[in-house]
């Protein structure tokens, strides 16, 4: 089939790879988002999918606007079998969805009906989630609505991160929309209107990540773990934001929330709204990730010290 491939991050970068190299059809263009500056120089970063099509000599369109009469044309002018879409951040109209004869396919990253929307990854780590997956979806005019085809669930894993289920999730991909292009072009594919309650995975924002001492241990070290590692949780201690990587829930309660209630030489215990947190691992502002043990040799950690919200 003739392939049009729409998407943006590395989750999309590695099924646009798996098609490429299937041998089975031809991606013809490649649309994702406009580059972005980014680290302390600004300077101009190219989105993976860009990265990867340019590796394949495939034409990169980056339009700010896909929905544009101009990409239009330029859809119209590859005469796709199939678009296929991953995590690529804009909304298609109609024009564009009845476009091609196969439809617009999409690689989402949840067991639909539930989590539709932006981060359904990290949204089924915080939420404590015992299962994940992917579906791919005949794309309809709503957000994450259209019928399902297949699906492929796994295991989450009790030290699962953001990163690591990205990871897991991503190989999902890749076998799932060859499993689909081959149904569609064999003319076996199945549609499976989504039926259900629905859940939406809110769009992450840095403050996303900004710990609230008054939840339980539990809620808290999800939130660690399922924003790892972007945005990450953050908390302040003495006006300095210190970033969290991982943690270890703990039995002691004897404290307000944020209040620091056991340090030695090697760890701290934080007190929570509900049981409390040892720190593992952890980030300095203006330092680099260590171990908490090797922060704690530098610094000097009392009981009574107290997290908060804001410096």
């Amino acid at each position: 089939m003739r392939i049009v491939f729409m998407g943006t991050p590395d989750f999309a970068a590695a099924p646009l790879e798996t098609i490429i190299n299937s041998g089975k059809h031809q991606v013809t263009a490649v649309i994702t988002q406009p580059d972005k500056p980014k680290g302390r120089g600004k300077s101009m970063q190219f989105p993976p999918v860009k990265e990867k099509a340019l590796e394949y000599d495939i034409p990169v369109w980056q339009p700010v606007q896909v929905n544009s009469e101009e990409m239009i044309a330029v859809l119209k002018e590859q005469n796709p079998d199939c678009i296929v879409v991953a995590a690529f951040g804009q909304l298609l109209k109609e024009e564009i969805l009845n476009l091609p004869r196969f439809g617009c396919i999409n690689i989402h990253a949840s067991l639909l009906p539930k989590l539709r929307g932006a981060a359904p990854i990290q949204w089924a780590v915080i939420q404590g989630d015992e299962t994940a997956g992917v579906t791919t979806m005949w794309m309809d005019k709503g957000l994450d609505t259209g019928d399902m085809l297949l699906k492929k669930e796994i295991r989450l894993a009790e030290d699962e991160t953001g990163g690591s289920l990205f990871d897991r999730l991503s190989e999902c991909g890749c076998e799932l929309i060859l499993e689909t292009l081959d149904a569609l072009e064999n003319g076996t594919a199945v549609r499976t209107p989504q039926t259900g309650e629905s859940t939406y995975a809110k769009i992450l924002t840095k403050n996303t990540g900004n710990i609230d001492w008054n939840q339980s241990a539990v809620q808290i070290e999800r939130l660690i773990r399922g924003l790892n590692p972007w945005p990450s949780a953050f908390s302040y201690l003495n006006g300095k934001m210190i970033k969290i990587w991982s943690a270890r829930v703990n039995e002691m309660h004897k404290g307000e929330p944020g209040e620091i209630i056991h340090a030695d030489k090697s760890s701290f215990i934080v007190c929570c709204g509900e049981k409390s947190l040892e720190i593992l691992e952890l980030q300095a502002e203006g330092k680099k990730r260590m171990s908490c043990d090797a922060w704690l040799r530098g610094v000097r950690i009392e009981n009574g010290m107290k997290f908060a919200k804001e410096r």
